[in-house]
């Protein structure tokens, strides 16, 4: 378990996480330099899972520009996580998921979705990179399922949390927030929001079946197996090393 929640510095990339093995977490992709766009290739990048709805797969004048042939290179693959006009999206989960204690709903609700994730990630050749647009929330509920699949206790899936909900408060700082519903918090609001957030993520970790849920929802044996060894591979190389 030696690179749980491993900090990755690609070039531009904001809140980038190795979640476990060949697998990788993080912001918008729109933010990778083309520096960074080499690096992740380099690395054995091959595949980024784009979790976003179409409407937010904008570029911003701020993105730095990326010669397509440098990003062809890695398959971005669209695989959204969720409906934001599904008619209790609102109700649920206001302007988008932003707690844990959301995260039940939104998989009992956006299922289907939550499971071709994995089918994408199992489908992927080479290191796989998952994100949504802070790379806190929705990479975060695929990134907690991939580590109870990888065998990480709840404290350190925790822990992951609490890395991604700090690092994104940090761009908050630096960069400014996007709007108003997400606004950068001072240590101590940060600090009362994710004690109450880790136990909303601890009540769900406790009821949390991740083989279940996806073999429910149509990911096969093989997939969750080439999955699991994605998971193991580089903790595998690293414990050799």
């Amino acid at each position: 378990m030696d690179s749980a929640h491993e900090s990755v510095h690609w070039d531009g990339v904001v809140n980038a996480w190795r979640i476990a093995g060949d697998v990788y977490r993080m912001g918008r992709h729109e933010w990778v330099t083309e520096a960074g766009w080499q690096q992740m290739f380099d690395d054995g990048v091959r595949t980024v899972i784009d979790l976003r709805a179409d409407r937010e797969r904008t570029s911003r004048d701020t993105d730095p520009q990326v010669p397509e042939d440098v990003k062809a290179r890695i398959a971005v693959v669209h695989c959204p996580t969720e409906d934001p006009d599904h008619s209790r999206f609102s109700e649920l989960f206001g302007p988008y998921l932003k707690d844990p204690e959301q995260y039940a709903d939104y998989l009992r609700l956006f299922a289907e979705k939550v499971a071709a994730v994995f089918k994408a990630i199992a489908a992927s050749p080479g290191k796989v990179v998952v994100h949504c647009s802070a790379g806190r929330d929705r990479s975060g509920v695929i990134a907690l399922m991939l580590q109870r699949l990888a065998g990480y206790t709840d404290e350190e899936i925790i822990s992951g949390y609490e890395l991604a909900a700090r690092g994104i408060n940090e761009r908050h700082r630096t960069h400014g927030a996007p709007h108003a519903h997400d606004p950068y918090l001072s240590e101590a609001e940060l600090e009362a929001t994710l004690t109450r957030r880790r136990a909303s993520l601890r009540a769900f970790l406790k009821r949390l079946d991740a083989p279940g849920f996806l073999a429910a929802n149509g990911v096969s044996p093989s997939e969750l197996a080439t999955v699991r060894a994605k998971l193991a591979a580089t903790d595998a190389a690293t414990m050799q090393s």
